[in-house]
């Protein structure tokens, strides 16, 4: 059973940074593609970021362009997602997804339904 596990979240201030990881366990699979996707109390789950795991080509939401990276380690078989300038507004549950279809409609998955596996999320607050 593949458990995708994500840490590193938590309460900082408008302008600070956070690092969040998502480690995979639970056995081999073949991933296309792993994500972060984030879900603010009210709203819909919405994209943030994705890497095609064999190609290493990376997708970002355009309110998170220039703020956030995506970036793997193979050997630890985890992904982060490095925020920066962090805003009160990036406030919300952020997910990590691993994806292992393919034939979507851009370079990287970005829609939910493209998503097979999904961590239990990680609140990050920004505080202004």
């Amino acid at each position: 059973q593949v458990q995708l596990v994500e840490s590193g979240g938590g309460l900082v201030q408008a302008g600070g940074s956070l690092r969040l990881s998502c480690a995979a366990s639970g056995g081999t699979f073949r991933r296309n593609a792993m994500g972060w996707f984030r879900q603010a109390p009210g709203k819909e789950r919405e994209f943030v970021a994705a890497m095609h795991w064999s190609v290493g080509n990376t997708l970002y939401a355009d309110s998170v362009k220039g703020r956030f990276t995506i970036s793997r380690d193979n050997a630890k078989n985890t992904v982060y997602l490095q925020m920066n300038s962090l805003k009160p507004e990036d406030t919300a549950v952020y997910f990590c997804a691993a994806a292992v279809g393919t034939g979507w409609s851009t370079p990287t998955p970005i829609e939910t339904y493209e998503y097979d596996y999904w961590g239990q999320g990680t609140q990050v607050t920004v505080s202004s």
